[in-house]
């Protein structure tokens, strides 16, 4: 069961990138502006910097995920285990039916979901106003954990399966796997911003992508499923 949680993480991540290209463009925009002149002017200068930007990011999902994780491990162990954890699977899976439903531009639900966690942005919005500029690669990583908090559906579809994962460790691997898949949309964001701006906006491509996503929800329902009829 956990390595198929941490695939289907992975291909969320993946899928979802039409998604965090629309959402966290501006985000990568001002990332890349607030670099230092010299590194802007060069694709190959910018990329350690995107690179750690992004690991920033997924080094606070990790952080994330051992944290649901352990909550979910500590609730499930109250009661009969595997029976809770199911149940916690077959929400994730629902979770991310209604996500694929909003990647695809048919229902807006999420968002309902990403306003809970504007009261943590908005706590963290004074520091990185503090942050106009990064000069290091060890400033761009504080600030893509930072960038980690931001409000996001696609974040807290897999914060609800990393807290069917098991346990803290678990947890931990279901949102790096997450992380890592959405990284090469957001990288190639960083240096392309223009192209797969407008790729975001295509609306083919984003019902391919929130029909793939559904169809991995489903798939996750159908295995909790599977697991309790056998």
């Amino acid at each position: 069961m956990h390595e198929s949680l941490l695939f289907t993480a992975l291909m969320v991540g993946f899928l979802g990138g039409v998604h965090c290209l629309g959402m966290c463009s501006g985000v990568v925009g001002t990332l890349s502006f607030n670099l230092r002149p010299e590194v802007q002017l060069s694709l190959w200068r910018m990329f350690p910097y995107q690179l750690a930007y992004n690991l920033g990011r997924v080094t606070s999902y990790a952080l994330i995920g051992a944290l649901f994780g352990w909550l979910g491990h500590t609730v499930t162990s109250l009661a009969t285990f595997l029976p809770a954890q199911q149940a916690l699977q077959i929400f994730a899976g629902a979770f991310m039916l209604a996500l694929g439903l909003y990647v695809a531009g048919i229902w807006n639900g999420v968002v309902v979901v990403e306003k809970l966690g504007t009261f943590i942005w908005k706590r963290l919005q004074p520091v990185v106003s503090k942050m106009t500029s990064v000069r290091t690669i060890p400033q761009a990583w504080l600030y893509g954990m930072i960038w980690g908090w931001l409000p996001c559906g696609l974040v807290y579809s897999m914060v609800i399966m990393a807290i069917s994962a098991g346990g803290a460790l678990q947890g931990a691997a279901v949102m790096i796997a997450f992380g890592l898949g959405t990284m090469p949309n957001l990288l190639l964001m960083g240096s392309f911003a223009f192209f797969f701006t407008r790729l975001s906006r295509n609306q083919r491509v984003r019902r391919a992508a929130g029909f793939l996503i559904m169809l991995m929800g489903a798939w996750q329902i159908w295995l909790a499923v599977s697991v309790h009829v056998s």
